[in-house]
């Protein structure tokens, strides 16, 4: 999920035209897609190993006089001793990134190193291996622990490796110094990983991404030597140990063949960071006893007029109902026939190739639908999928423990790109901030502006690895029409497949209602215009080409739980039981607005389209919405911490609260203003 690369110049190598700094800074910039949280880098230069990391960008952090006067001495001496540098740019997990020592690269005694992926287990690891002593919160460290561990016991390289990664799960690509051997060691359990060797010039570089390699060769800061064709894909379960010294690698072993490291003095580890101020505590969130005290749940599962057939109730935006009480939904809705197993055969077997390279791209965000849909495509296609997420911000920890679960799990490759995300963050904190102070239904989806970008970069994506199929595996029964709808937009009830597709005429009727609100409220005259507007063109205006898993796979809800719960262990959140929209950290909190001021929640738009397509009784679907559709405030909670609000959770709640119903309750017969 992070970026990960490297270089090793053996002694005397003067090949690089623009010095190794200009290889190193091109590598970084290019692996900062991958994350954006933090950065750092571990070189080995003269007589010691020095490490350097910062809470922030690469770009930044290298701009920094810090890092010129750390870094760059260390660097000057490759061109006549030779270098060895490792570089992390961090996407944050496990452990808080404003504490520097959760950063990357992590040292645990004589082994100093970066992880690309998420260890989901490691709490286990260190509690099942009592004598190591855990030091920092990322969970990268206990790699880097267990492989100290098993060598200095005397296990040879491959055998630690093998051992290491069977006992891992989650998504490893790691790679990290052993101090003691002067060696570097490259291992990946999903195919993260790829390596450039000219043994003729001594030089030695690696990246997570094949992409990043070829970009980097087309700055021209590496020898000529060091060709695109030349790149070469380290497998699932598979490694790398390569000599400092001289910079040749040699791919791991184990059995008879293995090779048992001879252990000398290490040069000393120095870690030679910038201290950074802690950050000032935020205020604590009340209890969720207390907060169910102040803001008292109310079920309105039977107090809202309701659809006779399905579940809507009369606040959802354009229904109408007819003399039995059917509402305008039902009658529009159109039934979705999986187009079956042999039309997909039709669409797959064209991009079917040999080996391990590629055959698809699938869309993962960490959500049931698209685990379950990776899952499909892997095992029962049996295609070779590369796996893309976009992190804009809000994909929750335990949806990038899913991921990295099912990548580790499967040996699938896996590229994340990330955006700014301490940017996005703060556009929707201003957001969030504007609507709080003039609360409208139709602008909650400005929220949920920065993760467009979704569909732009999966085209990048698709471009730069070179693949023609592209899944997405989208559930056609989440449909959410509500959110335009209080906007004054009316839903395409002819276009129930392409849920993306508006006309003009609405797309005009939308940027109006927007206008207005910006008119009305100049809080939202604020930094993240630029990207609201983007997030419009990305969502309606590029085009789209891709294959729907589930418009060829029926759509199942206890087959898709039941395989991803079981086989893949998948996280749930802490407040909920259910398997829905757990990826998406933004989904708590609108949908307990939606709830509080129109009664609804897109509960009530899924179970109702399932009771359209007869696999969900109405009965079932109101003891459903009932449990679904009850405050969940851990993640309310999280999401505010993480926005870094101004206010308080109460002061949050009582602005919601304040605003005025868009439903009515129903007393012995009767409608009562909420």
């Amino acid at each position: 999920m992070c970026g990960v690369f490297g270089i090793v110049s053996r002694v005397g190598n003067g090949a690089f035209p623009s010095g190794v700094g200009a290889a190193m800074q091109a590598l970084f910039r290019l692996s900062e897609s991958r994350g954006k949280e933090a950065a750092g880098l571990v070189v080995r230069a003269g007589d010691e190993f020095t490490v350097y990391k910062e809470p922030r960008a690469a770009h930044e952090m290298m701009r920094s006089k810090s890092f010129r006067r750390t870094v760059s001495p260390a660097l000057s001496l490759a061109q006549s001793q030779g270098v060895a540098l490792v570089g992390h740019s961090r996407l944050v997990t496990d452990g808080d990134r404003d504490l520097n020592t959760n950063n990357q690269p992590v040292t645990y005694n004589d082994v100093v190193g970066v992880h690309n992926g998420i260890v989901v287990n490691h709490g286990e690891l260190w509690r099942r291996n009592p004598d190591l002593k855990r030091q920092f919160e990322v969970d990268s460290e206990v790699l880097f622990a267990l492989i100290h561990q098993h060598l200095a016991a005397g296990h040879g390289v491959g055998q630690t490796v093998a051992t290491v990664l069977d006992q891992v799960r989650g998504q490893v690509t790691m790679a990290c110094f052993l101090a003691a051997h002067e060696r570097l060691l490259l291992a990946t359990n999903n195919g993260s990983l790829y390596i450039l060797e000219d043994r003729e010039n001594g030089v030695f570089i690696f990246s997570s991404e094949r992409y990043i390699l070829r970009q980097a060769l087309k700055q021209g800061h590496f020898p000529d030597a060091c060709q695109d064709s030349n790149i070469e894909h380290i497998p699932p379960g598979e490694g790398v140990v390569v000599d400092i010294a001289t910079a040749a690698a040699s791919r791991l072993q184990s059995g008879p063949a293995d090779w048992v490291l001879q252990t000398r003095t290490p040069p000393p580890i120095v870690d030679r960071s910038p201290q950074f101020p802690p950050l000032p505590k935020r205020p604590q969130h009340p209890s969720n006893d207390v907060l169910l005290e102040r803001f008292p749940h109310q079920s309105l599962t039977h107090a809202l007029r309701r659809c006779s057939r399905c579940v809507l109730p009369d606040s959802m935006p354009f229904i109408t109902f007819d003399d039995e009480g059917v509402c305008s939904y039902c009658h529009a809705y159109q039934q979705s026939t999986p187009l079956g197993a042999n039309a997909l055969e039709e669409v797959v077997a064209p991009h079917r190739k040999q080996g391990s390279q590629p055959d698809c791209i699938v869309g993962v965000s960490g959500g049931r639908d698209s685990i379950y849909g990776l899952h499909y495509i892997k095992q029962e296609l049996g295609m070779t999928p590369l796996a893309y997420t976009y992190d804009w911000g809000m994909v929750t920890d335990n949806a990038r423990r899913n991921i990295s679960r099912i990548c580790g799990d499967l040996g699938i490759e896996h590229i994340l790109v990330s955006a700014d995300i301490v940017a996005k963050r703060e556009n929707i904190r201003k957001n969030v901030t504007a609507w709080l102070a003039r609360p409208n239904l139709g602008a909650v989806p400005l929220f949920m502006a920065g993760d467009k970008a979704y569909f732009h970069y999966l085209n990048e994506v698709k471009s730069q690895a070179g693949v023609d199929l592209t899944f997405l595996c989208e559930n056609l029964l989440e449909r959410t029409d509500f959110k335009t709808g209080f906007a004054g937009v009316p839903p395409a009830f002819h276009d129930a497949d392409h849920v993306y597709t508006m006309g003009m005429t609405n797309k005009l009727r939308l940027l109006g209602f927007y206008g207005s609100q910006f008119l009305t409220n100049p809080r939202y005259l604020n930094g993240s215009l630029l990207d609201s507007a983007k997030a419009f063109a990305y969502y309606y205006l590029i085009k789209r080409e891709y294959t729907n898993l589930y418009r060829y796979v029926q759509w199942e809800e206890n087959k898709v739980s039941s395989t991803i719960v079981d086989q893949y262990d998948f996280e749930l959140a802490p407040d909920t039981q259910s398997t829905w929209r757990i990826g998406d950290g933004t989904s708590a909190f609108y949908n307990y607005i939606y709830y509080t001021i129109a009664g609804l929640t897109e509960n009530d738009t899924l179970r109702s389209n399932q009771i359209r397509e007869g696999v969900l009784s109405r009965s079932q679907a109101l003891k459903y919405i009932d449990i679904e559709n009850r405050p969940r405030f851990d993640t309310i909670k999280w999401y505010l911490d993480t926005l870094k609000l101004d206010m308080d959770m109460v002061s949050v709640l009582e602005r919601i609260h304040g605003a005025p119903k868009l439903y009515t309750t129903i007393t012995g017969g009767s409608s009562t203003a909420a």
